[in-house]
């Protein structure tokens, strides 16, 4: 098994045990991920580590190193660059611009990095299906046919490879069975294409609808966010889904969610992930309630953008990134 064969190997294993939610954990499916891939509240609280990487994207990692000295000095620069007519204040229009080149930028580099590891051997301005099953599946055909069947929880190498199958045909706009670049993107972040989506709302029914009868009953939906210990009390966050269950996700009362709910719920047209997190940040670095933001106002709540984490941004800086 080659290097790549392990590391999928390895990412596939990571993916059935964090496809399980610890009884306190609440997973989110609607598509906000590209703020954040940390959860927006924490049974009913805000989540700072979710500001900061909205605010910084996938480079709030490293931010964790510093201290708060060097957090707020690089906090100065990276306003310098939100102000985008230099008028010495960040408004909505500009924070939201930056919040989200963060997650266009995140997405271009994971698909350049991706491609690169797929694509290193034979430098063409394709990707071929055949190529990329090898490369990343390969490894199936040196396993026991029992062990490529086997299902743990719903997850398998076969429904894998299917549904990568599945994914790539619909992704492949010319029908050549080999992906450009663009194509390829489509593939890795299907959320972000408008012809993918019917691709990811059927994934994600796949996922939850245990019983196979095409929609998403109450049960389902609970479980796929949680599972209740022996003699647990049910957390308020449960219940509270209960209700949105009833109240906003089944819209039509016949207690399922069908196809178009479900595309409704994890895919939503009418919100604006950006704007609502830039509004979060404004009302509460605000503090003389004028709707903008000064350079001070930001700094005096870096905690909030960055905390004592905010981000190697200094390496982003160093690459003259702009939006």
């Amino acid at each position: 098994m080659n290097f790549m064969q392990q590391s999928v190997l390895v990412l596939l294993l990571a993916f059935v045990a964090i496809a399980i939610p610890k009884p306190e954990e609440k997973k989110d499916r609607v598509y906000d991920r590209e703020l954040s891939n940390k959860e927006h509240y924490n049974h009913e609280q805000h989540n700072a580590d979710y500001d900061h990487e909205a605010f910084l994207g996938e480079e709030a990692k490293t931010f964790d190193q510093l201290p708060p000295e060097e957090s707020v000095r690089r906090l100065g620069l990276i306003i310098d660059r939100i102000d985008h007519n230099k008028d010495g204040i960040v408004n909505l229009e500009e924070l939201k611009d930056w919040i989200r080149f963060t997650q266009k930028r995140y997405i271009m580099e994971d698909v350049e990095r991706q491609w690169k590891q797929q694509n290193a051997d034979n430098g063409k301005d394709t990707i071929a299906w055949v190529d990329y099953k090898k490369m990343v599946y390969g490894f199936l055909d040196n396993m026991d046919a029992s062990d490529v069947d086997k299902e743990d929880e719903g997850f398998s190498y076969k429904n894998m490879l299917k549904r990568d199958r599945r994914r790539w045909t619909a992704a492949d706009s010319d029908k050549d069975d080999s992906l450009t670049k663009e194509e390829f993107a489509a593939f890795l972040h299907p959320e972000e294409i408008d012809h993918m989506r019917d691709i990811v709302v059927l994934e994600t029914m796949e996922d939850i609808d245990k019983d196979g009868d095409s929609k998403i009953s109450l049960a389902e939906y609970i479980g796929d966010m949680y599972r209740a210990e022996e003699n647990e009390i049910e957390p308020d966050w449960v219940k509270n889904e209960r209700e949105q269950f009833n109240t906003y996700r089944d819209k039509d009362g016949d207690g399922f969610m069908d196809t178009e709910e479900v595309k409704g719920w994890i895919l939503p047209e009418d919100f604006d992930h950006a704007e609502a997190e830039a509004r979060h940040l404004i009302y509460e670095a605000d503090s003389d309630a004028d709707q903008k933001l000064t350079k001070e106002e930001i700094l005096s709540k870096y905690d909030l953008f960055v905390g004592s984490q905010a981000t190697d941004f200094g390496e982003a800086l160093a690459r003259h990134d702009e939006f």
